[in-house]
């Protein structure tokens, strides 16, 4: 397992790299460098100017492969191109915390919503309830998140006035984009786990547990949904990271100051280097979450520990 997880680590570099490499070349696709702000054209003295501050009088080579990376990650005074008073690693600083407690709380309600949901269908497999939670599942993974906000909003917010729809820095005012975020994951990993635990209902371990006289509650919470998290577990990677780099739509309904808003109002900029940064940023949190689950699995399963450990 240990083996495993220092390959792992070792590709990351490597992975990122690539990554960068990508969306250095579609930023270099698209036209335009940033520089000009608004409809009034610079005069050619002060684009020069600033195409030096900026480091666009270096080939391009050296500019996104060495000169960026070394000021943004080493020096941290590469600015932003319409954030002239800001350079790049402030404005990650103010909206990265901000992002990650929002993706934090949506990821927290999307796995305990999601694995409630799928035990409770198990459990009353055949009722009322399980129509209820497969009902509730198919319409959190049919709408899109800025349906589902703009229906909070509208419910929550306006007609009965529980919490705000704007803003952040209070835990009511994180409630409902936090909401928005996690229903659409919730109502998979409730799937996720309905149909695992009906596979493992199915095994020989389960009717051994219960000839040896254990409660189907304690079948099914100690037995069946050890196993089922498998494949929860190898969903969560890829929705850790949807989560926390999926959420453009719901800061800008919620006018969250995240990460989110700056990557959207980049991209209408053309602000390369705030973009090479968030695209950095993100890739660290992909790539991550894609390393944890992995080794969670060998937690888990020990089955895993002892194939890593043959191999």
């Amino acid at each position: 397992m240990l083996h495993y997880a220092l390959r792992r680590l070792l590709t990351f570099p490597f992975l990122l790299l690539i990554i960068y490499a990508v969306a250095v070349l579609l930023i270099m696709a698209a036209p335009g460098e940033g520089l000009e702000t608004g409809s009034r054209e610079l005069s050619p003295e002060v684009l020069a100017a600033k195409k030096a501050a900026y480091n666009y009088d270096q080939p391009w080579y050296e500019r996104y492969f060495w000169t960026w990376p070394k000021r943004l990650l080493w020096d941290q005074d590469l600015p932003a191109h319409q954030y002239e008073d800001w350079t790049v690693v402030e404005i990650l600083r103010a909206a990265l915390p901000v992002s990650l407690q929002l993706g934090v709380l949506a990821l927290s309600l999307a796995i305990l919503l999601g694995l409630t949901g799928g035990v409770l269908a198990v459990a009353y497999r055949g009722r009322w309830l399980e129509h209820l939670s497969l009902g509730l599942c198919l319409i959190g993974i049919s709408l899109p998140t800025f349906v589902i906000g703009a229906v909070l909003v509208i419910v929550v917010g306006l007609w009965l006035g529980a919490v705000p729809v704007g803003g952040w820095g209070r835990p009511s005012q994180a409630l409902l984009p936090a909401l928005t975020l996690a229903l659409p994951y919730a109502a998979y990993i409730a799937r996720l786990t309905r149909s695992a635990l009906l596979d493992a209902y199915a095994e020989d371990y389960i009717r051994t547990a219960r000839a040896k006289g254990l409660s189907e509650t304690r079948v099914l919470l100690d037995h069946a949904l050890r196993n089922a998290l498998l494949p929860v577990l190898s969903y969560l990677g890829p929705a850790a990271a949807a989560i926390f780099t999926g959420s453009f739509v719901v800061e800008k309904i919620f006018m969250i100051p995240g990460m989110g808003t700056h990557v959207v109002e980049a991209l209408n900029n053309r602000d390369r280097s705030l973009i090479l940064a968030t695209v950095l940023v993100y890739s660290v949190f992909l790539a991550g979450f894609n390393l944890l689950v992995d080794l969670l699995y060998g937690v888990v399963d020990p089955r895993i520990r002892v194939g890593a450990t043959q191999a």
